[in-house]
């Protein structure tokens, strides 16, 4: 273990050392194309090149220089790590929001999420990035215990106009209180007479706000006292298959809501 560390070490207090590794892992270069890629010395090249040849991590071939099965390896695994580390920074501040008791997928899948926060410039940036994602989709699918009257403007604007198709599932108490507003009613009605929408309610508790607007993954983060912290999204197969079941699980035990029953 702890030659291993010394090993993280020795790559992770230069990062020119890690972008050599990287780059050599990829195909053969020569030592001025490596100078010109990283912005390292001739001389710091020199030695980190001698250092990998000692660790049987790259070999010279003539002029060029690649990297060994095993530099290969150290440079794929020492990315990875560097990816977990990128996501665990991104995830940080909203982890004690993530509904990580219903997902199923590994965390290493939201590498490439997008983390939405209030700021006092823009104290509704994560339902603004929401509404972003409604007003792009053609296909849109939500299972939530809440529908806010941003989200069906948009929703009734997009299926009339034959742009969108949609489904959701809601909890009894989200539509309940659409349903107590006269003009929001209208609204619901409106959508629920659409040949493109069709909308599911349900007694069951629904832990999350989860929208998948085409491929992409929305979730809206809240705390224990129901408070919107932040919102999530993210096109990964991998989340999106979790958020097909998770909507199909709701959907198939829930009931169908017509505009009779408001």
């Amino acid at each position: 273990m702890e030659s291993a560390l010394a090993e993280v070490e020795f790559l992770a207090l230069s990062p020119n050392r890690v972008d050599t590794l990287r780059l050599l892992a990829d195909g053969p270069y020569t030592r001025r194309e490596l100078v010109e890629e990283t912005g390292a010395s001739q001389p710091t090249l020199g030695r980190i090149l001698g250092d990998f040849e000692d660790r049987s991590w790259v070999v010279r071939e003539g002029s060029t220089y690649r990297a060994t099965a095993t530099g290969r390896l150290v440079a794929n695994g020492f990315g990875h790590l560097l990816d977990i580390l990128d996501t665990e920074a991104k995830l940080r501040p909203v982890v004690p929001w993530l509904p990580t008791d219903t997902m199923s997928f590994d965390l290493d899948h939201l590498t490439a999420a997008t983390v939405t926060t209030p700021s006092q410039v823009r104290p509704n940036a994560p339902v603004k990035r929401a509404l972003d994602l409604l007003e792009d989709a053609e296909e849109v699918r939500i299972v939530s215990y809440a529908f806010n009257e941003q989200s069906l403007d948009i929703v009734v604007d997009r299926t009339q106009a034959g742009e969108q198709q949609f489904e959701g599932v809601f909890s009894s108490a989200a539509i309940d209180a659409l349903a107590d507003d006269s003009r929001l009613r209208h609204q619901l009605r409106e959508l629920l007479d659409s040949d493109r929408a069709s909308v599911r309610i349900t007694d069951e508790e629904i832990p999350l706000a989860a929208t998948v607007a085409d491929s992409v993954v929305h979730l809206f983060l809240r705390d224990d006292r129901g408070i919107l912290q932040a919102s999530l999204d993210v096109d990964e197969p991998a989340v999106s298959a979790w958020a097909d079941d998770l909507f199909a699980r709701y959907w198939e035990t829930a009931t169908p809501l017509d505009s009779d029953q408001l």
